[in-house]
Parts: C-alpha cells; sequence; structure tokens
C-alpha cells in the first residue's frame, strides 16, 4: 500500500516508517520545517532489500500538518493516512486538534478515506479497575490536564468525520524492544494494561490499515 505518515520525525512515526517499508508499503513521510527522519535512508534501503522490496520505498516531505491546502496534494494516490503527531508535554495543547482537523480537511479534498490516528488511553476509564479509575487517572489528568483535553477535542473532531477512520489508543509508552504482543479493546480499557511500546504501537497501526471491523472505532490498546 500507499501510506502517508505525519509525525514521521517522531518515535512512533519513526517505527511506522521503517516497519512500513519492510512490510513492503510505499511510504511518504511529512516532517516539519527544521526536522528530519530519525532512521536513515540507507538503513531504509538495507531494510527493503532485506524485505525482498525494491524502488519508490520512501519519499520525505516537509510540509506544514496544520495547512490543509499545502498537505491534500501530498496525500492523493495514497490508500491510508497516519497521523503518529504528539501534544505538547506541558502547557496548552492544540496539536492533536488543530492536527486532525487539516489533517481530515485535505483527505476530504483528495479523495483518501483510510485514516488512523494515535491517541491516548488515559482519558478512557470505560472498564477500569476502581484504583485505576479512582485514583491513577485522575491524579494523570491534573498533571496532563492540557494534554488530555486536547486528545478529547481531536477524538470528538475525528469521530465526526464521515471517513473511514479509527482511533488507537495507547496507555505510557516506553522506547523498549518489540515485546511482539499486545491487547486491544473497543468496548473499554485494557485491564492491566499500563504501558506499551512504541515499536509496538506502530506494529498495531499498520496492520489496523485493512482490518474492516475497525473502521469508525476507537480502539485501546496495551502491551
Amino acid at each position: 500500500m500507499k501510506l502517508v505518515v505525519f509525525g514521521a520525525s517522531g518515535r512512533i512515526g519513526t517505527e511506522l516508517v521503517r516497519q512500513g517499508v519492510a512490510a513492503g508499503h510505499t511510504i511518504t513521510a511529512v516532517v516539519r520545517e527544521g526536522s528530519s527522519l530519525q532512521v536513515a535512508l540507507p538503513e531504509l534501503r538495507l531494510v527493503a532489500a532485506r524485505a525482498g522490496v525494491t524502488g519508490g520505498l520512501v519519499d520525505v516531505v516537509t510540509a506544514d500538518v496544520m495547512d490543509p491546502q499545502a498537505i491534500a496534494p501530498v496525500l492523493e494516490g495514497h490508500d491510508a493516512v497516519l497521523s503518529a503527531l504528539g501534544p505538547r508535554p506541558s502547557g496548552l495543547s492544540t496539536v492533536l486538534t488543530d492536527g486532525a482537523q487539516s489533517i481530515l480537511q485535505a483527505m476530504g479534498e483528495s479523495e483518501v478515506r483510510r485514516f488512523l490516528v494515535v491517541s491516548v488511553a488515559g482519558i478512557h476509564s470505560t472498564g477500569d479497575d476502581p484504583y485505576t479509575k479512582y485514583v491513577v487517572k485522575p491524579i494523570l489528568q491534573r498533571i496532563l490536564r492540557e494534554s488530555f483535553a486536547d486528545a478529547r477535542r481531536m477524538e470528538a473532531v475525528v469521530g465526526a468525520s464521515e471517513l473511514d477512520w479509527t482511533i488507537v489508543c495507547p496507555p505510557r509508552l516506553t522506547n523498549g524492544a518489540a515485546k511482539g504482543t499486545f491487547r486491544s479493546n473497543t468496548e473499554g480499557t485494557v485491564r492491566g494494561g499500563f504501558s506499551m511500546t512504541r515499536a509496538d504501537v506502530a506494529t498495531y497501526l499498520l496492520g489496523a490499515i485493512d482490518n474492516a471491523d475497525l473502521i469508525r472505532k476507537t480502539v485501546l490498546i496495551a502491551n
């Protein structure tokens, strides 16, 4: 498939690019001005060679995700769009919401329908055990108040879209090696799922692209 990855210079985005190439996809990696891929193109060529893939593997595009007119031409001819944008670590944040609004508008103009976007599990509590729901989550929501508010607004924006979206919500992210196994739940939280490697998040996203059961669903995931 031909995939567009926003947030390609971030940690989940880097994994999406690397794993996407290894799976034989053609990737258009969108980065903001002043950023670059965290994985070298020669390394990606080696990954592709090992996977038996040749030609047109990665196209790095510098564009402002907040400008739908700038990114709409980038999306044309692609099968799916994946957003690995992350919220600001502190202070007022609108990155997720503004990014999703811009991407959705650009997708409408470019006639690409499949959209997968990373959110956060912390804003969901259905299915939590009492300790997590009444002790852990309230503390997190105070500490991460602005970024959680941004994630909620983003999910509302995406959920109102008529495109074929999937919102993917991992818990605390780690940089460890991929574990290769994960759990998911479209009806509530993943019990005991307190962390997940970024590599496994990328694996889940790539595997979810052609899963029709996840269209217009919010899914919580964890190792």
